[in-house]
């Protein structure tokens, strides 16, 4: 137990051998279960759990491979079925530091938050401990979760370090979610469709502890883009036009049209302009009129998202 609260850490793993006993042993007194999803390692990582001796364990075994997200949706589903007051995830490669644990259950359990989730980028070291191209990536997807998700306020949208709630595990269809990396973007879209309040907590990052990533980057930096426009446009069409409309709606509609109504007329005046050496003025200010208009109606579009979801931003650091 945590400040009265019952707290179960979930523990997704795929070929985590090396690191899984170190994770689990490090796991803090007060946490009441340790929930272990392995799916379906090819390794020896399920004759490494079997033998640490702690009652909390409850290993939860995939028959074929589904993916992290898929793992980690396991692992909430066997909260929600035994009433576990906030469930944490940790990952099985050691790369989540347990001392950070209080800080990101506290906004939880004092009821301040419905989820709260790492933020490695809060210190100024993490440039240097992060790699570069995931360090990058990770700015690049946090950008576009910021936009999909409504959540302006929250960063580094690929950690998967986060507390959440009885309220908020019971509002989400486990079921439907995604499946592969990508999952905490698609989980925070999820929140904000139904009003839960995310706060970021800083995190210490760590690499380099003998860790083996399965994250394949020319994967996904195509696939989660395309999942978070995806779970866009089902944010506005599910909360701002099914629950309750809102203008934003019609701006984001205008300066999407506007903007892809603006790319012929570009290449139009591009193409005149390399073979003939001219610009046709009337299609250059056609062009940029639209232009303008479309980045302005998106610009106000998400304006009204941030103030829309204002509400939604706790703020613990000036209590802290």
């Amino acid at each position: 137990m945590y400040k009265s609260n019952s707290i179960a850490v979930v523990i997704p793993c795929y070929n985590e051998a090396k690191q899984i006993s170190r994770v689990i042993k490090t796991i803090p007194n007060y946490i009441d279960h340790v929930v272990v999803v392995d799916d379906f390692s090819k390794d020896n990582t399920i004759e490494k759990i079997t033998s640490i001796h702690d009652h909390r364990i409850i290993l939860i075994e995939h028959k074929k491979n589904l993916g992290v997200g898929a793992a980690i949706s396991t692992g909430y589903k066997w909260v929600c079925n035994h009433d576990v007051d906030i469930a944490v995830v940790m990952a099985g490669d050691g790369q989540m530091d347990p001392d950070d644990l209080p800080a990101l259950l506290d906004p939880v359990c004092d009821g301040t938050a419905d989820y709260s989730k790492g933020n490695r980028l809060f210190t100024g070291e993490a440039y240097k401990m992060i790699p570069k191209i995931r360090f990058w990536g990770n700015a690049f997807l946090s950008f576009l979760t910021k936009i999909a998700s409504g959540y302006w306020h929250v960063a580094d949208s690929q950690s998967g370090y986060i507390a959440i709630n009885k309220k908020a595990l019971h509002a989400i269809d486990w079921d439907k979610m995604y499946k592969r990396y990508g999952q905490p973007n698609d989980l925070l879209v999820r929140l904000n469709i139904h009003n839960m309040r995310v706060v970021d907590v800083p995190v210490k990052p760590v690499y380099n502890v003998g860790e083996t990533s399965g994250l394949k980057i020319r994967k996904i930096i195509f696939t989660i883009p395309f999942m978070l426009i995806r779970m866009f446009f089902t944010r506005l069409f599910k909360k701002y036009m099914i629950r309750n409309f809102h203008p934003l709606v019609l701006f984001y509609f205008m300066g999407i049209l506007l903007n892809i109504l603006s790319i012929p007329l570009l290449v139009r005046f591009v193409y005149y302009w390399i073979t003939a050496g001219t610009i046709p003025k009337v299609n250059f200010l056609a062009w940029m009129m639209l232009t303008i208009l479309g980045v302005q109606f998106l610009l106000f579009a998400m304006w009204f998202d941030m103030e829309e979801n204002r509400h939604l931003e706790p703020d613990i650091l000036d209590k802290t």
